[in-house]
């Protein structure tokens, strides 16, 4: 107890004993009130399904008074048409078989006429000797869910059409990129000859290594009569890639045939074209140039030997298999980039094929693979050079498709375009490999 002179503890038992009266006053519900005002609608049906009670929030949702329900519509009356149904052919026949049944969605109808989706629990009372009684029901709002439903839907639809699109339009980029490859395959052959010319006295193989589908590469070659006696070939390396490229490719090709044609010396035509690209090219801000092998040869019918005259511009060097089993490479001193400089100087270099030699004429992309393990060792000349020498005494077809069974074997190594020209005196006498 205080003391008469003492004031109450503020935080004693009694302020808590009080606030416990308070809290317990607040639960004091009647069960009445917890079914009228429950957040769920509640009702009890006879077993036709006469409606024998109803709570006040279910009289709430359908608009409806309760005299104007209870006794006077049945359960199945506030359903929908489809509701209605349903209940028929599935919900009172599992209702009688199992004697309960819950979460059914369906649609209640408002006096409105508007619908509010429900999900539906339903359990039979029976009496003391197991007879039907009378059905209890409870029903659930569940327009949220409906609309959580709806937009998840939605969004599903969504997605699913956001695929269609995207699986339409990975289609319509792969048939893209599929006519856009079949026009570059014609582009680059229009690059190429078709075909090498019959020769008298000479054989010829070429192959042309594309490093992409996806774009035109910038090596040439080209074989061709210049008169009577003597055959001009070239072949040759632009730079970069695409469109521009092929430009410069074009360019170049036409303007040696037609040098050729005029002269036929190799230090001419690569003078004539140094001229042509640097005009062309030089003024635009965007300089374009290419490294290229030209020449010219003119077999000997007596001895069945070819003499060859050529000059180089930035090109890797000829190779030469002997038919005793060797491999050289021929100097080209000099030859700058062709195009790169007003004027440039070029050097002609000569040698003799004899019977079983076999001259062959390639670009970087060769030389550049990269091998090894880690693919960061470029194959390079050293290598290039025995591989020759194994190719020796074997025509410019089997020395041809030797390098490109070589090109294959680098892989993803290989990333660079690469063409490849091979020409030989017509024999006499082959190993037959």
């Amino acid at each position: 107890m205080c003391r008469a002179d003492q004031q109450p503890d503020p935080s004693g038992t009694e302020d808590t004993t009080g606030s416990a009266a308070a809290f317990a006053a607040l639960l004091e519900d009647s069960a009445e009130e917890l079914y009228e005002s429950a957040p769920c609608g509640y009702l009890s049906t006879l077993m036709d399904g006469t409606i024998a009670k109803i709570n006040t929030t279910l009289l709430q949702w359908l608009g409806l008074d309760r005299e104007a329900v209870v006794g006077r519509m049945r359960f199945t009356d506030l359903l929908t048409v489809g509701g209605k149904l349903y209940h028929e052919t599935h919900f009172a026949p599992l209702l009688r078989m199992q004697g309960e049944i819950s979460g059914i969605a369906l649609e209640i109808k408002q006096a409105t006429g508007d619908r509010i989706p429900v999900l539906v629990s339903s359990v039979v009372k029976h009496g003391s000797t197991g007879e039907p009684l009378l059905v209890r029901t409870t029903v659930f709002d569940a327009r949220d869910r409906r609309s959580y439903e709806e937009e998840l839907l939605r969004r599903r639809k969504d997605a699913e059409e956001a695929r269609r699109q995207a699986e339409e339009a990975r289609r319509q980029a792969e048939a893209d990129r599929a006519r856009l490859q079949d026009a570059l395959v014609v582009l680059q052959r229009s690059l190429l000859p078709d075909t090498l010319p019959a020769m008298p006295g000479m054989e010829a193989a070429a192959y042309y290594h594309t490093a992409s589908p996806d774009r035109l590469g910038g090596d040439f070659y080209d074989v061709f009569p210049v008169d009577g006696a003597r055959f001009a070939f070239f072949l040759g390396d632009v730079c970069g890639k695409g469109p521009q490229a092929a430009a410069v490719t074009s360019l170049t090709r036409y303007t040696l045939r037609a040098a050729a044609l005029h002269d036929p010396d190799p230090v001419s035509a690569l003078t004539i074209l140094n001229r042509v690209l640097h005009a062309r090219y030089s003024a635009s801000g965007d300089p374009r140039y290419c490294t290229a092998v030209f020449g010219w040869f003119q077999p000997d019918p007596a001895t069945g030997e070819v003499t060859v005259h050529l000059a180089s511009g930035g090109h890797p060097p000829v190779l030469v298999l002997r038919a005793d089993g060797t491999a050289e490479f021929l100097p080209t001193p000099g030859g700058l980039l062709v195009g790169i400089l007003p004027s440039a100087p070029f050097v002609t270099a000569t040698t003799v094929l004899a019977p079983g030699d076999t001259m062959l004429l390639y670009t970087d992309g060769l030389t550049e693979a990269r091998t090894g393990p880690d693919r960061t060792t470029l194959f390079g000349d050293e290598a290039l050079l025995a591989f020759a020498a194994g190719q020796a005494d074997r025509s410019p077809r089997a020395v041809v498709e030797a390098v490109t069974a070589l090109l294959e074997s680098f892989g993803d190594g290989l990333d660079d375009d690469t063409a490849v020209l091979a020409l030989s005196p017509a024999p006499r006498t082959r190993h037959p490999r």
